[in-house]
């Protein structure tokens, strides 16, 4: 791990507290809770397999209401396995325990599958004079939602086997990634960092580390890629096999549909963004390279600090101040809702060996409460990420008054106050400072942020597409998903950029291909929401605060259309992109405006 000495200087970093949930994993309450809920999920199955479709609502709504506390009761023995886990991914007892209360979740559930396959084996006659009974009117959207699968729904027979093969298929696959990625070491300047310490480097003020790194995390990436291409030929060809079965037209087709959004919606946010590349991420780069002394940049300076930043540390005190301050100049409830997570210890904030990349807020069940994850190292963009994971935080609390069956929200719409809680924090960094140089670097920083979080995740999708197509012809090479990575990054970034062979493996850490395909769009649609959201804010329209925390109380009870109408929006409108769009574009004529002027 990093010198300790560099962690002092950011203070006490807090560690999450999972007692909250359970007092260990050999807390006999999680034995209790799992033999509990097998034998009420058993007797659930008894009492209602095969006689949905002769019950009335106000019987139907008392199945549900079992049904979501079971959900509830096993969400949480889920959750706290795979918290424990996320701490550290290497430890062979924690992962023993995560593998065995996953079986066992498997299991229990087995005997709940049948619920929602009846569910969508009811004609539409008897489904809609359910839901005309009163005491089914909060299900309502969970219902609806549920029979938006029912063409894709296999025999009850095939689905049960999926489920019950599914822990030592996918969720196998997916756990061998992490402990791999988890497991590497990168040996740079005479330390054996992890990946989120090597990542991190990437962004030094010295430039001979930035490449040093980069060279580091590529010789390691390489060595390794032989099993990352097999993961994700396997995975691949997992999905292709599933959504074929499903009868599921694209690949990205049951991400859409889970997301409860139109292809065409879809469609559209990423042709708009691919269409803007030479406007946003082509223009900026070339802006960037001119600060940095040439005509070109290097691949493994595209986020190197700006030659004014000071690059100083932000002590945890201080990063928790400027995001608490933001969020309470919005609206204090959302900062006193935020303060709770300090307090509570409801945060993992340090990096440390074993523990998973990046950062997470989960939201665990709506009778418990969410947990971040972070690897906190002090710079500015992990002030942005406490940010955007509290407004996830944020989010999760509002929505858990939903119940576990709709509390959960759809991804176009889950990175909605994680963003919007970004860009207040930084619009107070923005205002509070004076300085003409520091300003640039504020706003570029921003810029950077959006490019990473709209243009480089719709190239991320672009590269999934690709990939997920080439593989119906056959098993990948790593040279030829190489190809495809490389393609797509040249595209996205722009003739400013310089690569050479080393990046062609950094497509192998990316968790979201393995974990979730096609989940990466979602933070482009929440980023170009936000700046039409914020643009309203601006405007200091009577009653925003109101309407936003609404739309966030919702969860998953209402679609995009429903949510955004209160705010004049609608991402079906093929100029809402553009929108979004322009406010990136403003930001980078901005910068080139000062330039100009400098």
């Amino acid at each position: 791990m990093a010198d300790t000495a560099e962690q002092s200087k950011l203070g006490e970093l807090p560690e999450w507290d999972l007692s909250d949930l359970y007092a260990g994993p050999d807390d006999p309450a999680i034995n209790v809770d799992l033999d509990e809920s097998n034998a009420e999920a058993q007797a659930f199955e008894k009492d209602l397999k095969g006689k949905l479709n002769a019950i009335d609502g106000e019987s139907f709504a008392a199945a549900l209401k079992r049904y979501e506390a079971m959900q509830d009761r096993l969400g949480r023995v889920g959750s706290y396995a795979q918290l424990l886990y996320a701490g550290n991914l290497t430890d062979p007892e924690i992962g023993r325990f995560a593998q065995s209360v996953q079986e066992r979740l498997t299991e229990i559930s087995s005997h709940l599958l049948f619920f929602a396959l009846e569910i969508n084996k009811l004609d539409d006659t008897t489904f809609d004079k359910l839901l005309a009974s009163p005491a089914l009117a909060h299900y309502v959207p969970w219902l609806k939602e549920a029979r938006l699968f029912r063409p894709h729904q296999l025999s009850d027979e095939a689905e049960a086997m999926l489920h019950e093969m599914s822990v030592v298929g996918d969720a196998a696959w997916n756990r061998l990634f992490d402990e791999t990625i988890a497991g590497l070491r990168f040996e740079i300047g005479g330390e054996s960092l992890t990946e989120s310490e090597a990542l991190d480097l990437l962004s030094s003020q010295d430039g001979a580390k930035r490449q040093e790194a980069a060279k580091e995390l590529a010789r390691v990436f390489k060595a390794n890629e032989k099993l990352f291409a097999l993961i994700t030929n396997t995975l691949a060809k997992s999905k292709a096999i599933d959504d074929g079965w499903r009868s599921f037209a694209r690949p990205i087709s049951y991400r859409n549909l889970s997301n409860q959004v139109e292809d065409e919606v879809v469609d559209a946010l990423i042709a708009a963004v691919q269409a803007a590349y030479p406007k946003l991420s082509h223009r900026y780069y070339a802006l960037k390279a001119k600060w940095m002394g040439g005509d070109k940049l290097d691949w493994w300076d595209r986020n190197a600090p700006l030659p004014d930043d000071d690059d100083r540390q932000i002590p945890w005190d201080e990063a928790r101040a400027t995001v608490l301050g933001a969020y309470g100049d919005f609206a204090p409830e959302m900062a006193e809702i935020a303060e709770g997570f300090f307090d509570r210890h409801w945060i993992d904030a340090p990096a440390r060996p074993g523990k998973a990349g990046g950062a997470f807020a989960h939201p665990t069940v709506p009778s418990a409460h969410p947990f971040v994850l972070l690897n906190y190292q002090g710079k500015t963009r992990d002030v942005m990420t406490l940010a955007h994971e509290l407004g996830h935080g944020v989010h999760q609390v509002l929505a858990a008054e939903q119940g576990p069956l709709l509390a959960s929200t759809p991804l176009t719409l889950a990175e909605t106050a994680s963003v919007f809680g970004e860009q207040l924090t930084f619009r107070r960094l923005l205002n509070a400072e004076s300085d003409a140089k520091q300003r640039r670097t504020i706003l570029a920083a921003k810029v950077e942020d959006m490019l990473n979080t709209v243009v480089r995740q719709i190239a991320f999708c672009e590269f999934e597409r690709r990939v997920h197509d080439a593989r119906r012809d056959g098993e990948l090479t790593p040279e030829a998903i190489g190809d495809l990575w490389m393609s797509v990054q040249t595209e996205s970034l722009g003739p400013a950029l310089t690569f050479d062979d080393d990046y062609r493996s950094y497509w192998s850490y990316i968790p979201h291909f393995i974990h979730s395909p096609f989940y990466v769009y979602a933070y482009a649609f929440g980023d170009c929401l936000v700046n039409a959201l914020y643009a309203h804010y601006q405007e200091a329209e009577e009653g925003f605060q109101a309407r936003f925390f609404e739309m966030l109380k919702a969860g998953g009870s209402k679609r995009h259309k429903e949510l955004l109408a209160p705010f004049g929006l609608d991402a079906s409108d093929p100029g809402f992109w553009s929108k979004g769009l322009g406010i990136i574009a403003g930001f980078i004529d901005e910068l080139e405006a000062a330039d100009a002027a400098a």
